[in-house]
């Protein structure tokens, strides 16, 4: 996945690079397709790959964590 991951940005990229560098008829239609390709593809799949195994609730600002916060502050103040 890490690598399919790394093909899709590195092809996007030079998608939109040589859209931008290049005199072609259809470089607009380059850099459309990279900037969807990254937006639609590749960021996804990427958020996917990072967060697959991981707990929302350890990221979400429940009351719980809320509580673990102000202990931590107070205990630097201390």
């Amino acid at each position: 996945m890490k690598h399919l991951i790394w093909f899709l940005f590195i092809a996007t990229m030079v998608s939109m690079f040589i859209g931008l560098i290049v005199d072609l008829p259809y470089s607009d239609k380059l850099v459309g397709f990279g900037v969807i390709g990254l937006c639609v593809i590749v960021f996804p799949l990427f958020s996917y790959y990072r967060w697959k195994d991981k707990k929302m609730a350890d990221y979400m600002l429940t009351p719980e964590n809320l509580d673990k916060m102000r202990e931590f502050n107070d205990s630097k103040e201390a």
